[in-house]
């Protein structure tokens, strides 16, 4: 039996007193975390909230399989926040459906969540009205057509089923009751809400497609409702993707369990207290990249040598060679030769111990001329 199924379907209970220590605990970690940003500069807090929107895009479409161009998809959001971000690239129609879908979550959280609002989210992720070859129905609930609603596991023909929703003919009805739930103003805590919201839609699975994205984005509204900003320095999705196994399973059992969800949100209170916890490191390469800039900020750099310093500042993927460099800055191999030079002179770039054709090119640190000295 599924917990729809179940005649006090959908009045969720849970243990107060085995949530409490941990509810109070990412509380007071959502407080420093907040505290420690406020305290930061404008620019500090746009480039956190951009890394981070940046991480939460990139990891929750990965929990699907789909892996994202990051250079697009921070392009995307920076262009959308009006960010002034040296090396904008175009972003594809998908990418920025995926954008546009998270950026109205967080940034227009107290807005009330509708179901046309649903349907845009959902028609944004699938904007040829496709996933993958497959044609599907956007912009509206799932009828049925294809049978019923699965999440299955397996080569074909040896399938586990993990899951089957509600069928498709109770989804409007479902759907109207978890929008009046969730818009209403009651005095359950937001952190807990958006726990409860995350299980209660996913297991409504009210679209052909994009549910699990869907319901993330549903749980970042919540919780940008529980910090009271549009601002975003952590991401439960990145957590969840390092975790999405047991991601899986948590959200299996309770849909497999009765109304007293205690164990779901204690493992969410527990991924989101991890989150919070990791965030810690998307704040520090935020803030050595500002300390980079008023480092040098005397310095002049052309436009090239700005777009790559902050793709090198943001975590340069694979190693950064001469070719690359002009493949990234569109410009010839001397030119690009020259820029190189340029900033090794000014010691901010060192070449890497391998040679010749394989000379790659990484930012000075300060053991370097501990080395050198």
């Amino acid at each position: 039996m599924y917990i729809y199924q179940r005649p006090e379907w959908p009045h969720f209970t849970w243990q107060p007193a085995r949530l409490e220590p941990l509810l109070g605990a990412v509380r007071h970690q959502q407080g420093r975390v907040l505290g420690q940003m406020q305290a930061r500069g404008f620019a500090v807090q746009a480039e956190a909230t951009l890394q981070t929107l940046t991480l939460d895009v990139l990891k929750s479409s990965e929990i699907e399989g789909e892996h994202l161009p990051a250079d697009q998809v921070r392009s995307s959001l920076a262009r959308r926040l009006g960010l002034d971000v040296a090396g904008l690239v175009p972003a594809e129609r998908r990418v920025e459906g995926v954008v546009e879908m998270l950026l109205d979550a967080t940034q227009q959280f107290q807005q009330a969540l509708t179901a046309e609002r649903l349907f845009g989210w959902q028609a944004a992720l699938f904007p040829a009205g496709r996933s993958g070859l497959q044609r599907i129905r956007v912009g509206a609930w799932r009828t049925g057509s294809k049978g019923p609603m699965q999440v299955v596991s397996g080569a074909m023909g040896r399938e586990k089923v993990h899951f089957e929703a509600p069928e498709a003919a109770v989804v409007a009805a479902e759907m109207r009751q978890f929008l009046l739930w969730f818009n209403e103003a009651r005095s359950l805590d937001a952190v807990l809400k958006a726990a409860v919201a995350h299980l209660w839609f996913v297991t409504i699975h009210p679209f052909e497609d994009g549910n699990g994205r869907l319901a993330r984005a549903i749980t970042d509204l919540q919780l940008a409702r529980a910090d009271g900003t549009a601002q975003r320095f952590y991401s439960m999705s990145a957590q969840i993707r390092l975790e999405r196994s047991d991601y899986y399973a948590q959200l299996e059992a309770a849909q497999k369990g009765g109304l007293d969800i205690t164990a779901w949100l204690e493992w969410f209170l527990g991924c989101l207290g991890r989150a919070l916890a990791a965030t810690e490191q998307t704040l520090t390469k935020v803030l050595d990249k500002a300390r980079f800039w008023e480092q040098h900020a005397p310095k002049q750099f052309n436009a090239r040598q700005q777009k790559l310093l902050n793709l090198l500042l943001n975590g340069f993927e694979g190693k950064l060679t001469s070719s690359k460099w002009a493949t990234i800055a569109k410009c010839s191999q001397d030119t690009a030769g020259r820029d190189i030079q340029a900033l090794m002179a000014q010691q901010i770039l060192v070449k890497e111990s391998a040679g010749g054709r394989s000379t790659s090119y990484r930012l000075r640190e300060e053991s370097d001329s501990q080395r050198s000295a």
